[in-house]
């Protein structure tokens, strides 16, 4: 039996949901088509969680649109961020699959991934 949303969770769901794809807009190309695939298989999967999961996955994205807000900003915006040993260790083997998914995906087109755009002329 699947779990049935809070009040309002819905409405919730889908403005944050809007708002990552949007957010994914100011990526360089290759990271939005990741980034948006991502959102998208992350949000399906977690459609019939209970509402303590549901919270935990809510607050997680929130935080993870905050920050890219913050990275975009400026002239020169820089992508990524450091997760601590902590957080590490809260993540599942599928989770930090996932991870190692991304970084290999997001290192393909330079061979490495500095945050910079890789269509942005060499300095």
């Amino acid at each position: 039996m699947a779990a049935r949303p809070l009040p309002g969770h819905v409405g919730r769901v889908r403005v944050l949901y809007r708002r990552l794809l949007v957010l994914h807009r100011g990526l360089p190309d290759a990271l939005k088509a990741l980034g948006d695939q991502y959102v998208r298989e992350e949000f399906r999967r977690h459609r019939t969680v209970g509402p303590d999961r549901a919270q935990s996955f809510l607050q997680e994205w929130e935080e993870y649109a905050q920050v890219l807000e913050q990275q975009m900003g400026g002239n020169r915006p820089r992508f990524g961020a450091q997760l601590s040993h902590a957080k590490l260790d809260d993540f599942r083997a599928e989770q930090i699959g996932q991870l190692q998914e991304l970084m290999r995906e997001a290192t393909k087109a330079n061979g490495r991934f500095d945050g910079a755009d890789p269509a942005a002329p060499k300095s």
